[in-house]
C-alpha cells in the first residue's frame, strides 16, 4: 500500500495524507458545542457532526486531513460545555496555524483559537487548544465523564431561551423517589438494560454519581461515571422519570441491573436536555499508565 495516498476535503481540494513515519504533534481541544442541529459526534457520511465540521476546519489549516478523537461520542441532539478531544497533527504543518506575531500574552495556539471562532459555524467553539502531554489519549486516558441533564415542570414550559437545552415535562415528579431510585444504580454494575446493543461492546461501567435535585420548578439530573455505552445517561434518565411518575417504585431501580438487554419498560429521555459537562484526567505522570489499563479493559467499548 502507497503511504502517500492522497485523499480528498469535503470542499473539493487535495491533500496528501503524510507517511506514516512523520513525526506528530498531538494536541488536546477543549470544545463546547449547542447539539442541536448535529447528527452526534462521530464522522457520519452525508450528516453534520460535529467531529466532521472540527475536522473539516483543521484539515483547511493544516492543509492535511486531520481526525479529531473525543473523550465521549455524544449522541444526536446532545449537547457539550467540557468535550475533550486530541488531534495528530504533522509536525511539519505546525506552523500553518502561526501568525507571524503573538499577542501580548497570548498562549501558543491562541491564534489557532481565534482563527476557528472564525471559521466555525456559531453552534461549535474550539474554546482551548494546547500541546497534549505525553501519553494523552482524549478517551483513553480520562477518569470519568459528567454529564448534567435539565428537565422543567413549569406549567408554560421551557423559557424561551433555554429551549433547545432544557426538556418541558408535562406530568409533576416526584424529586425525592427519583433520588431514591438514583442510589440503587450507584456502583459497578453492568447496565445493559440503559444501554442500546453495539457488537461487542461491554455495558459493564461504574457509575459514580447520581444525584436529582430541584430548584421550583427546574429539576437537574447529575451523572458521572468512568465511562458510559451507547444511550445509557438519556436511558437512566428515563428511568428515573418514570419512577418520578410513580410508575414504577424506587426499587424497581435495582432490579434492571440483573437485565442482559435493553429494557422496554421505560423510554430514553429526550436528548436536547442532555449536556456533557467535563471529563477528568489523572495527572500528566499517570495518563500513560491510565491509557493501557482502559484500552485493556474496554478495547470494544464505546466512551
Amino acid at each position: 500500500m502507497n503511504d502517500d495516498m492522497p485523499a480528498t476535503d469535503h470542499g473539493g481540494g487535495h491533500f496528501v495524507v503524510p507517511r506514516r513515519s512523520a513525526r506528530l504533534a498531538r494536541l488536546r481541544l477543549d470544545i463546547a458545542y449547542d447539539g442541536t442541529e448535529f447528527a452526534g459526534w462521530a464522522t457520519q457520511v452525508g450528516q453534520r457532526t460535529v467531529a466532521g465540521v472540527v475536522g473539516d476546519a483543521l484539515s483547511t489549516v493544516f492543509r492535511v486531513p486531520v481526525e479529531v478523537r473525543a473523550a465521549g461520542r455524544t449522541d444526536s441532539g446532545v449537547h457539550a460545555r467540557g468535550q475533550v478531544a486530541h488531534v495528530d497533527i504533522p509536525a511539519d504543518a505546525l506552523p500553518r496555524a502561526y501568525p507571524r506575531t503573538l499577542r501580548q500574552g497570548e498562549s501558543e495556539f491562541g491564534p489557532l483559537v481565534r482563527r476557528l471562532g472564525r471559521m466555525l459555524p456559531e453552534d461549535i467553539r474550539v474554546v482551548e487548544i494546547a500541546r497534549a502531554p505525553t501519553g494523552f489519549d482524549a478517551r483513553f486516558s480520562a477518569l470519568r465523564r459528567h454529564y448534567l441533564y435539565r428537565l422543567t415542570t413549569a406549567p408554560y414550559g421551557v423559557q424561551p431561551h433555554e429551549a433547545r437545552f432544557v426538556t418541558a415535562w408535562p406530568r409533576p415528579l416526584d424529586v425525592d423517589a427519583m433520588a431514591a431510585g438514583a442510589q440503587e444504580l450507584v456502583g459497578l454494575h453492568d447496565f445493559a438494560a440503559f444501554c442500546r446493543h453495539r457488537d461487542g461492546a461491554t455495558t459493564i461501567r461504574e457509575l459514580q454519581r447520581l444525584d436529582c435535585v430541584r430548584d421550583g420548578d427546574r429539576i437537574e439530573v447529575h451523572v458521572s461515571a468512568d465511562a458510559f455505552c451507547w444511550n445509557m445517561v438519556r436511558s437512566l434518565v428515563g428511568a428515573l422519570l418514570a419512577v418520578g411518575e410513580h410508575r414504577r417504585d424506587p426499587d424497581w431501580c435495582a432490579s434492571l441491573l440483573t437485565a442482559s438487554q435493553r429494557s422496554s419498560d421505560f423510554s430514553a429521555a429526550p436528548a436536547r436536555g442532555l449536556t456533557l459537562v467535563g471529563v477528568d484526567y489523572p495527572p500528566d505522570d499517570e495518563l500513560a499508565a491510565r491509557n493501557l489499563v482502559t484500552r485493556d479493559l474496554r478495547t470494544a467499548g464505546e466512551i
